[in-house]
This record gives structure tokens, sequence and C-alpha cells, in this order.
């Protein structure tokens, strides 16, 4: 299967709460995406790995995506180096997607950069060819996708592309609740209250995508930054 996008990202649920707007978009808009976390999220204050995996599936299932997986990673613990790239080269390689989004390039969670640039390392070492990978016994063909954008998480950064969501808010926000034991919990039975736990989260998160949303005039909308400078074909499409 080829995908158009692909959201890679370290823990289940960054990719809902930093891009579910545009993945519900793209998906009604008839694009193959999918999503691929690095790790369980094994080390969360709350829930375990097993009720972290049913509650990504119902979010991937809310969204629609063609595909969700798992790494397998260490969370908290994973490293760039040659075995963890190959394993994101391999997965490349597999769904050769257009477009690849990955976590903020720097944040209050130490996860996320890292996996930024973990991913970042592997999406260039997937287009060398002399880097041997196999799938199922077949050797894969080098690939490299044609642009990578990463996510802003909590801490704020200036973003370098802003999408408008708000005609999927709705799925967005309901992909995030997925989560039940990590946000808007107000029992204890999966862990004490926790930063994403409180409800006030959700407001934040709301008012975030409002906040970009009102810089391109539309009621909701997601940021995105770029390593690299993004060319245009038509000044006139732009918003």
């Amino acid at each position: 299967m080829k995908l158009d996008l692909l959201v890679m990202t370290v823990h289940p649920d960054d990719a809902e709460l930093g891009a579910g707007g545009t993945i519900a978009r793209y998906v009604a808009e008839g694009k193959l995406v999918g999503i691929i976390d690095l790790t369980r999220g094994e080390l969360g204050t709350r829930g375990t790995a097993d009720t972290r995996a049913e509650e990504a599936n119902e979010a991937a299932r809310i969204l629609g995506v063609a595909l969700r997986e798992n790494l397998g990673l260490r969370d908290g613990f994973f490293t760039n180096e040659e075995e963890s790239q190959k394993v994101i080269i391999r997965a490349i390689r597999k769904y050769r997607p257009e477009i690849v989004i990955t976590n903020a390039l720097d944040d209050r969670h130490p996860d996320h950069g890292r996996a930024s640039k973990l991913v970042n390392d592997a999406l260039f070492l997937s287009g060398l060819r002399r880097i041997e990978t196999e799938d199922n016994n077949l050797v894969q063909e080098a690939f490299r996708p044609r642009l990578q954008l990463q996510l802003i998480q909590d801490k704020y950064i200036q973003p370098d592309v802003i999408l408008d969501i708000s005609s999927y808010w709705d799925l967005k926000e309901k992909s995030i609740l997925a989560y039940k034991t990590q946000f808007n919990a107000s029992n204890t039975d999966d862990g004490p209250q926790t930063y994403i736990s409180n409800p006030d989260f959700m407001a934040y998160t709301k008012g975030r995508a409002k906040e970009f949303g009102r810089n391109i005039q539309v009621a909701y909308a997601e940021g995105f930054t770029s390593r690299k400078l993004l060319g245009v074909t038509d000044l006139f499409k732009l918003i």
C-alpha cells in the first residue's frame, strides 16, 4: 500500500493532538493516510500499554485511516542509532508516503524532539540505495518522501504552514477523547491526575486551534513547521 500522508509520531495520541484535523481532512478528500506510533507509550502515568493500544485503535477508527501500526521502540529510552533508524526506514520504504508529519522539533516532553530527529535522519537515510533493507524477505527500494513537516505540540513554535481544519474539529476532538485514560479523566482508577488528564488541557488544545485559525481567518487550524524552505507553484492559491 502506498500512502499519500503518514503521521509518524512517538506516542499513541501525539498524531491526534497535533494533526488529527489534518488526518481527518485528507481522509475525507480520498487520500490514503496512515499513522505509525514509534512506542506503545508504556511509561505513561495513566492507563497501560494495552489500554493505550485499544484507545489508539478506536481513535484510528474515528479518523478513518487506512492503517495504524506500532514499531515497538522503548518509550523514554529509544535512541537515534542504526537499529532504530532501520526500523523506520523499513516502514517508510514499505508505505512510500508522499508526506510525513512527525513530532515537534523541540518540546516540553524530551521524547518529542528526540523522535523528530530520529525520524528526520531515518527519512534521509531511506533515500540511500546502498542502505539495504528487506520486507517479507524482499529487498526494498530506496525511497524518500518529498515533504516532511513537524507538529507544534506543547511548546509554542512559530508555524511555517497553517492548514484549515474547521470542518474537522469535531472529529479531531473525538479522536483525542478516545484516549479515555489520558484526557478529561475525572476518576483515579487509571492513575493520578496529570498535566494532560485535566479538562483544562482540552480547552488549551481547542484554544491553540482557534489561535492558528484566527491567523488565516478560519474557525480552526493546525500549524506545522518545516526544516526546509517551502516552494509554491501558484501565489494566487495562497490564503
